[in-house]
C-alpha cells in the first residue's frame, strides 16, 4: 500500500528555511544529588529549612525514624543533602551517611551499626568497651583488657572490638541493644553539652537492595539503634517496599514488622509546572541547547517524562552525546537530534514506523499521518471540501482500499479510515505536542534526507534507559541481550525506544523482573555485531521450536539468533508454501509471522485462517507487524492470534510457551 507524498512544511514558501542551529560547545551535566541550597532549582530548599527544624526541635522524641518518600529520580537524595547542610548549623547535632545500596545482604547490619559507632568519641568507645569486657566471663574479659591495653587503638579499631564483643553470639546480640543505649547516653547527656546532642542518620537508596538487605538495615535500626539520642531519616519509594513489591514474599509477621519501622513519611511532591520548565531551561543552558527548545518541545520534556528531574537530565545529555559522537548527525543541524530523539523516547511505536520497522509496510509514515491529519479535518466540516482539497482526499481514501466517497457521511468514512490507519494515529492528531514535534521536524533543512537515513536503518540514537523500579532489582533478571537487541523498558513517562543499529534493531528488552524472564547470564558477552553464544549450563528455551514466517528473513536477525542462542530452535519460511511444508514435517510451539507477503497485504492473515480452518495448526500465533492498526488487531483476535510490532512482546511470548513446553520436574 502506497503512501501519499509529503505535504509541504508549515511555513510559507516566501518564508527562508531557518539556518541550522550552531553546533556545540556542549557539555554534560552530572547526576549528583543538590548539596548546597544555592544549587536548587526546583525550590527544595524551603522542606529541607523545614524538615531540619523539625529534626532539631524532636531531639526529645528520640528514637524515630523518619522516610523521606519518592520515586527513582525524584529528588529524594537531594532533598536529605539539603537537610544534612542545614543541620551543619544547628547546635550539638551531628550526622552520618550510610547508602544501604554499596552493602549486601546481612553485612549491612553490621555496616550501618559501625557506621553510627564511628561518629562517637574514642572515650566514649573505649569506656562502653570496658564495660562490655567487665560483664563477660573472666576469659572474655581478659581478652578484651589485654587488647585495650595492647596500645591506644584508634576508633575504627576500638569499633572492630565492640562489634567483636558485642556480636560473639545469641548471648551478646541480646545485650546489643542495651549497650549501644549507654554508649549513646554517655555521648549525648553528659553535663558537657546542653542541650542534649543528637545523633541523625541519613540512610540512602534502601529502596534500590534486595530483599536480604532491606531486612538487614531494617533489624539494624529497630532492634539495635533504636535507642535515645539517634534519628533516622530514610530516602525511599515506600511503594516499593509494600507487600506487593520488594518485600512481596514476607510472612505476616514480617510485614508487621516492616510497618512499624516509619513512625512518619514526607512525600515530595512531583515539581510544578513553573518550576520543572525553570528546571529544563536551566539545564539546557548549561549544554548548550538552549536555543534548540521552543515552548512545545520543553512543554514535551517536562510532562512526557512525568517532571521527574533526573530524566530530564539523563535526556538532556542524551542530546548532547548523540550531537557530538554520534557521525550521522554530522550532516544536520543539532535540532534535528533533540527532535529525533523526543519523538524517540515519547511516541516510540511511531519511532518505529518512521524508522522502518519489519514488514510495516508504512512507506513515509511521517506523511501518511500528515496527510491523515489535513483529511481529517476536511471530513469532520460541515462544509463542502474545496474543490483544490478534494484530490488528496480522494488519492488518501484510494490508498486505504476505501471508495471515494460513503453512502453512510463523512464520518462513517472517517470511522473506516481510522481502522485502515495505525492504532495511535486519533490520538496523536490531538496532541499537540507531537503534531508540533513532526511538523518541527519536517521543516528542519534536510528533512528528507534524514528522514531517508532513519527509513534506510541508519545508526539510529542511543537509548537512555529509566532507572527500574527498586524492587525488580530482586528479581531474576536477563543478562544483557545479544548485539542489535535496543531497549524498551516501561517508565512513568512511558517506553524508551530503540538502541543503536539498523531496524530491526530496536525492539524491546523486556523490564527487569516484569516476567520469569531469561536467567541472568544466559548470554556470554560477546563482540558487536555478532551473535551471542549460549553459556553451556544455561538454554531456557531449549524446549521451545519456532516457525518464522517472512519473506524478508533478514529483518527478523537479532530476535532469531537471540532465540537460537537460549535454546530455541527456529525455522524460516518465506511464504505460506514453505510454511506449510514445514507445519507437516514438525508441529512447532509458537509461529511468528508477518502480515504483508507474496504481494498479498493480508497475506499472513488469510494463511492463519486457512491454518485454523483446516485443523493444521491450534498452537499460539504471533502477528509481528511495524503496522498495527485497529482492523489487523480485530482480525487477528478473531483468529486467536496476537499482532506486535514490539520485540519485547516477541518475547514474553515466546519465554510463555518456553514455560508451557518445559517437562515438569
Amino acid at each position: 500500500m502506497s503512501t501519499s507524498a509529503p505535504l509541504p512544511p508549515p511555513a510559507s514558501p516566501l518564508t527562508p528555511a531557518p539556518a541550522p542551529s550552531p553546533r556545540g560547545p556542549f557539555v554534560l551535566l552530572n547526576d549528583e544529588p543538590v548539596a548546597e541550597s544555592g544549587a536548587d532549582l526546583l525550590g527544595v530548599g524551603r522542606a529541607a529549612r523545614q524538615l531540619a527544624g523539625l529534626l532539631v526541635a524532636s531531639r526529645a522524641s528520640t528514637p524515630f525514624t523518619l522516610a523521606v518518600d519518592a520515586g527513582w529520580g525524584m529528588g529524594k537524595s537531594s532533598l536529605m543533602r539539603l537537610v544534612d547542610a542545614e543541620l551543619a548549623h544547628a547546635p550539638e547535632v551531628h550526622t552520618v551517611w550510610y547508602n544501604a545500596w554499596t552493602s549486601q545482604g546481612a553485612d549491612a547490619l553490621e555496616g550501618l551499626i559501625k557506621s553510627v559507632l564511628m561518629r562517637f568519641d574514642r572515650r566514649v568507645l573505649r569506656r562502653a568497651l570496658q564495660r562490655i569486657s567487665e560483664r563477660r566471663a573472666l576469659l572474655r574479659a581478659v581478652r578484651a583488657v589485654t587488647t585495650i591495653a595492647a596500645g591506644p587503638l584508634g576508633a575504627a579499631g576500638l569499633v572492630d572490638e565492640l562489634w567483636k564483643t558485642l556480636s560473639v553470639n545469641s548471648q551478646a546480640r541480646n545485650e546489643m541493644r542495651g549497650a549501644i543505649g549507654e554508649l549513646v547516653q554517655e555521648w549525648s547527656q553528659t553535663d558537657e553539652f546542653r542541650p542534649r546532642r543528637l545523633l541523625v542518620v541519613f540512610i540512602d537508596d534502601l529502596d534500590r537492595c534486595p530483599e536480604e538487605t532491606v531486612l538487614a538495615v531494617s533489624e539494624a535500626v529497630k532492634v539495635y539503634l533504636d535507642v535515645p539520642g539517634l534519628e533516622f531519616v530514610i530516602g525511599c519509594d515506600r511503594s516499593a517496599l509494600a507487600p506487593n513489591g520488594l518485600l512481596r514474599d514476607l510472612s505476616p509477621a514480617a510485614s508487621a514488622f516492616m510497618e512499624k519501622i516509619f513512625q512518619t513519611s514526607y512525600r515530595i511532591p512531583v515539581p510544578d509546572q513553573q518550576g520543572v520548565r525553570a528546571y529544563i531551561d536551566w539545564c539546557a543552558r548549561t549544554v548548550g541547547i538552549d536555543q534548540l527548545l521552543d515552548e512545545r518541545l520543553t512543554t514535551m520534556l517536562a510532562e512526557r517524562s512525568a517532571r521527574n528531574p533526573r530524566r530530564i537530565k539523563r535526556l538532556v545529555n542524551g542530546f548532547v552525546l548523540e550531537a557530538t559522537l554520534n557521525p550521522m548527525w554530522d550532516d544536520f543541524a543539532p535540532e534535528a537530534v533533540v527532535r529525533t530523539l523526543l519523538l524517540q523516547y515519547f511516541y516510540p511505536d511511531f519511532y518505529r514506523m518512521v524508522a522502518g520497522a519489519a514488514g510495516s509496510g508504512a512507506g513515509d509514515v511521517i506523511a501518511e499521518f500528515r496527510t491523515y491529519r489535513e483529511v481529517r479535518r476536511l471530513l469532520r466540516t460541515p462544509d463542502p471540501i474545496p474543490v483544490a482539497e478534494l484530490p488528496t482526499v480522494t488519492r488518501f481514501l484510494r490508498e486505504h482500499d476505501l471508495p471515494e466517497q460513503d453512502a453512510d457521511g463523512r464520518d462513517a468514512t472517517l470511522s473506516r479510515l481510522e481502522r485502515q490507519l495505525p492504532s495511535g494515529f486519533p490520538e496523536m492528531v490531538r496532541d499537540q505536542e507531537f503534531t508540533s514535534l513532526i511538523d518541527g521536524l519536517v521543516a528542519l533543512p534536510r528533512s528528507e534526507e534524514l528522514l531517508r537515513r532513519l527509513r534506510e536503518g541508519a545508526e539510529l540514537p542511543a537509548a537512555v534507559e529509566p532507572e527500574p523500579a527498586g524492587y525488580a532489582q530482586s528479581l531474576p533478571t536477563r543478562a544483557q541481550p545479544p548485539a542489535g537487541y535496543g531497549a524498551e523498558p516501561a517508565g512513568m513517562y512511558g517506553a524508551v525506544p530503540a538502541g543503536y543499529g539498523a531496524v530491526p534493531a530496536g525492539y524491546a528488552a523486556v523490564p527487569a523482573g516484569a516476567y520469569g524472564a531469561m536467567p541472568t547470564g544466559a548470554y556470554d558477552a560477546v563482540p558487536a555485531g555478532r551473535a551471542a553464544a549460549p553459556r553451556a549450563d544455561v538454554a531456557p528455551l531449549r524446549y521451545v521450536r519456532i516457525l518464522w514466517v517472512d519473506d524478508h528473513p533478514r529483518n527478523n536477525e537479532s530476535l532469531v539468533n537471540a532465540f537460537r542462542a537460549a535454546g530455541a530452535v527456529v525455522r524460516i519460511a518465506e511464504d505460506s508454501a514453505a510454511a506449510d511444508a514445514a507445519l507437516a514435517v514438525e508441529r512447532p510451539t509458537l509461529i511468528v509471522s508477518d502480515i504483508e507477503r507474496d504481494g498479498n497485504p493480508r497475506e499472513g492473515l488469510e494463511h492463519l485462517a486457512r491454518l485454523r480452518r483446516d485443523g493444521r495448526y491450534d498452537g499460539p500465533f504471533v502477528f509481528y507487524a511495524g503496522r498495527v492498526t485497529p482492523e489487523r488487531s480485530a482480525v487477528a483476535q478473531e483468529l486467536g492470534a496476537h499482532l506486535t510490532s514490539s520485540g519485547s512482546e516477541i518475547e514474553r511470548l515466546v519465554l510463555r510457551a518456553a514455560e508451557a513446553e518445559r517437562p515438569l520436574p
